[in-house]
């Protein structure tokens, strides 16, 4: 009896550069697909590195400041009139027993800070100048970019120190004894200069002078307008409760209470939401370079039919001839997810170098983007791998 003979199975080995041979023969449209499905996946890549460096640079940026600061403020009363702080208030608050540090600050009304006394005086800049208390920069976590700041000596007499955007608008580069402003009608010398302020923006544009001095010259009435205060890490949530009826007890309504910190949460859940925007834009980028990959393979079917019809008389099956056409369809997409997301990386890392940031690469986009560019693959590869695979080996023999 005549034996039958079955065909021979493709090995892994022999899929692979069956595969390889395919896209070798087409080098500069298989390099423009692979550089669709790239773009896509680089622009996923990056927006999910960028969006997770900027959170760890966040984290890092709470880490140093604190999440522990709360400051107190005063509301409005139930007629609608702005309601005031008690002088008393800041050592109520130091009482607290998880408090540990409390400083505030109290606008001075109708001041306004000059650089000359012959600047017209309806160019404030927006600056308010403020009495301080002398432990204010350990409390917010203000640090000094030039001079001293203000000491038992000096909150007596007319000395400021001015805040970054302060000293930027009056055009006061550094601190020195020579160097002085005009506020409320006294000359005050510039003894110190303030870095940002993340935690108290509104000290950035503010001319700082001791409590005494805003007292004894420009009649300061001695309510504070903003008291911060730092306590224990666990018991944040329990002083926030307390805050506003130990501040003043008359009427706790008419004191307003808020977590700094929370405002920079809540500033990166809108930077979270334009990098959904983002990721949208690449999913789409990736569909494309999809479509890009599907019509190099059906394409590819349409100039190898003499190849498939000379494979299939020599005794290729059917399955076979999916198989290498799919074969070569994921190849093609994983060469473009492997430059995409190599190509996300480097724009991660560059941007985040640009800005300080940590540079952070979610395992989950890079994974997520390669697992992507498989499915996209072998959905794109699929029909083209049927249609090649019901080619008749006779009509694929004779087709021009």
């Amino acid at each position: 009896m005549a034996q039958l003979l079955s065909p021979a199975r493709l090995r892994p080995r022999d899929v692979w550069r069956v595969g390889v041979s395919g896209l070798r023969t087409r080098r500069m449209r298989v390099f423009l697909s692979a550089l669709g499905i790239a773009i896509g996946i680089a622009a996923m890549t990056a927006v999910a590195g960028i969006s997770s460096s900027s959170r760890a640079e966040l984290d890092r940026e709470l880490d140093a400041l604190g999440t522990n600061l709360l400051t107190v403020a005063p509301g409005q009363s139930l007629s609608g009139a702005n309601a005031s702080l008690p002088p008393e208030s800041v050592p109520m608050i130091a009482r607290i027993g998880p408090v540990r540090q409390v400083a505030a600050v109290g606008d001075v009304p109708e001041t306004k800070v000059y650089r000359n006394d012959r600047i017209p005086a309806a160019q404030s800049g927006a600056m308010t100048v403020r009495a301080t208390h002398l432990d204010l920069p350990r409390t917010v976590g203000a640090a000094l970019a030039d001079g001293t700041w203000l000491n038992a000596a000096t909150e007596r007499y007319p000395a400021v120190v001015l805040g970054s955007d302060a000293a930027e608008r009056l055009g006061v580069g550094a601190a020195g004894p020579d160097i002085r402003v005009f506020a409320g009608g006294e000359w005050f010398t510039v003894i110190g200069i303030l870095e940002p302020v993340p935690l108290a923006p509104e000290l950035n544009a503010s001319a700082l002078i001791g409590w005494p001095v805003a007292t004894a010259l420009l009649g300061f009435d001695g309510h504070p307008t903003t008291v911060y205060s730092r306590s224990d890490d666990g018991a944040v949530e329990a002083v926030r409760d307390v805050l506003a009826a130990t501040a003043n007890p008359a009427a706790p309504n008419e004191v307003n209470v808020s977590r700094p910190s929370d405002a920079l949460a809540a500033r990166h859940a809108t930077d979270r939401a334009f990098t959904g925007l983002l990721l949208g834009l690449g999913a789409v980028a990736l569909l494309v370079g999809g479509v890009g990959v599907a019509n190099t393979m059906v394409i590819s079917v349409l100039e190898r039919r003499a190849e498939i019809g000379l494979r299939r008389s020599l005794g290729a099956t059917r399955g076979q001839i999916r198989t290498q056409f799919l074969a070569e369809s994921l190849l093609l997409s994983a060469l473009g997810g492997v430059g995409g997301v190599l190509l996300g990386a480097v724009v991660t890392t560059v941007y985040a170098g640009t800005r300080g940031w940590p540079a952070v690469l979610p395992l989950w986009a890079t994974g997520g983007g390669l697992a992507a560019t498989l499915v996209i693959g072998a959905v794109a590869g699929l029909y083209p791998a049927i249609r090649a695979s019901r080619l008749p080996p006779t009509e694929a023999l004779t087709a021009p």
